[in-house]
């Protein structure tokens, strides 16, 4: 099976286009996690256009496609792209922007759609690999876990895997740029809440009451120990607070009950993970008992670390660069602070995930902000990468 260029892709204008009006159509209409009903119509529909058997109901709108190479094989490979969307107005101006007050494509999840929707039309074309490609399309990436879902709804029972991969855009990185590592590459994304309950009373008589705003203080404040005395140095982990509530703004005077303090957790390790679970309900309980106080922690842990094995890494290396060129590709990039639900495909199958550079520039707009888009010209890239990834397991 022949490596693919960018440019012999992009040659195809007429492909081309077809390919940005189904993306700035997605963009036009976006649906929020779970609610991706318009968008799995508009995956089935083309995919069964293609002669592709396809499954639905997956993760409720999940859409899987199953492509049978023409050459004898046993092999099975995933390719995963999402489809949701954020709640966030959008402010771009486009001549396609979203007609969905409140909601938008803020993360890139129209072109992630795309970009496999062209690699699975050019690959039905010319199905020349030995096994069988399944092109997952998958709900509710936004902090809902629609890839757990998926599993837990039997996506690879139905559809047993040898290995999976994912793609993201980067508005960050130059056009093309490809940035991979094997091991851990995205951390785990998990949120805390401690609860320190007393009775509150009378500001001007303190010694009449059991203040939870003394230990709630110390025990932010002792946040930082954890990272400094707890996690190794050569180990990545993140203690943040978001959200202080107590008392009410126009009573100075009076000593709150309760305060709550919720922050998120970032890990890279399953132990390193466990570690921080263990000591932030320590330390609140160890600043809360001294003053009677109850410390309740609620520790919610979301999405696992993503961890790329090895051998899958330097297979999607390869593939980036047969599309971009060894020179635009990082294989050891920097671990990354986000967090990612692909991690639970990697939980259960090998596989790679890389970052493509969305090509906006250091300025651009960064995911998640009202002011993002994806950007079309990652197009052409993103199929070339797909059938490259396809060309090296299968080829």
């Amino acid at each position: 099976m022949p490596r693919i260029t960018p440019e012999t892709i992009a040659d195809d204008s007429a492909f081309i286009a077809r390919l940005t009006e189904i993306r700035q159509d997605i963009h036009r209409h976006p649906e929020t996690a779970f609610e991706e009903v318009r968008t799995s119509d508009i995956v089935a529909a083309f995919l069964q256009a293609l002669g592709m058997e396809v499954h639905r109901g997956l993760g409720g709108t999940g859409v899987v496609g199953t492509l049978k190479g023409r050459k004898p094989g046993q092999k099975v490979i995933g390719l995963r792209a999402d489809m949701d969307a954020l709640f966030i107005a959008e402010t771009t101006g486009k001549p396609y922007a979203s007609q969905v007050p409140g909601k938008m494509h803020a993360c890139g999840h129209d072109g992630h759609t795309t970009m496999l929707l062209g690699a699975a039309e050019k690959l039905a074309q010319d199905p020349d690999f030995a096994g069988t490609v399944q092109f997952i399309f998958q709900p509710a990436e936004e902090g809902l876990g629609g890839a757990r879902v998926m599993i837990e709804d039997g996506l690879f029972d139905l559809f047993p895997c040898d290995e999976v991969y994912g793609v993201h855009n980067d508005p960050k990185q130059p056009l093309g740029q490809v940035k991979t590592r094997p091991g851990p590459f995205m951390s785990a994304g998990d949120t805390w809440e401690v609860i320190f309950e007393g009775t509150g009373g009378h500001g001007a008589m303190p010694h009449n009451a059991t203040d939870p705003t003394i230990p709630a203080a110390q025990f932010i404040a002792s946040l930082a120990t954890i990272i400094s005395r707890k996690v190794p140095a050569n180990d990545g982990a993140i203690v943040s607070v978001g959200h202080i509530a107590a008392g009410d703004y126009n009573s100075p005077n009076i000593i709150p009950a309760k305060v709550t303090v919720r922050g998120t957790a970032r890990s890279y390790r399953p132990e390193v993970r466990d570690t921080l679970e263990q000591m932030i309900g320590a330390l609140a309980r160890g600043a809360a008992t001294p003053y009677d106080i109850i410390a309740t922690l609620i520790y919610t842990r979301r999405y696992p670390p993503l961890i790329n094995t090895a051998r899958e890494v330097d297979l999607a290396v390869r593939a980036a660069s047969a599309t971009v060129g060894a020179h635009r590709v990082q294989p050891e990039a920097e671990r990354v602070g986000g967090s990612e639900d692909f991690s639970f495909m990697l939980e259960k199958v090998p596989g790679a995930y890389v970052m493509i550079g969305n090509g906006d520039g250091p300025d651009a707009a960064f995911v998640h902000t009202p002011k993002f888009d994806f950007n079309d010209a990652l197009i052409p890239i993103g199929v070339a990468y797909w059938m490259n990834v396809v060309a090296e397991s299968l080829g």
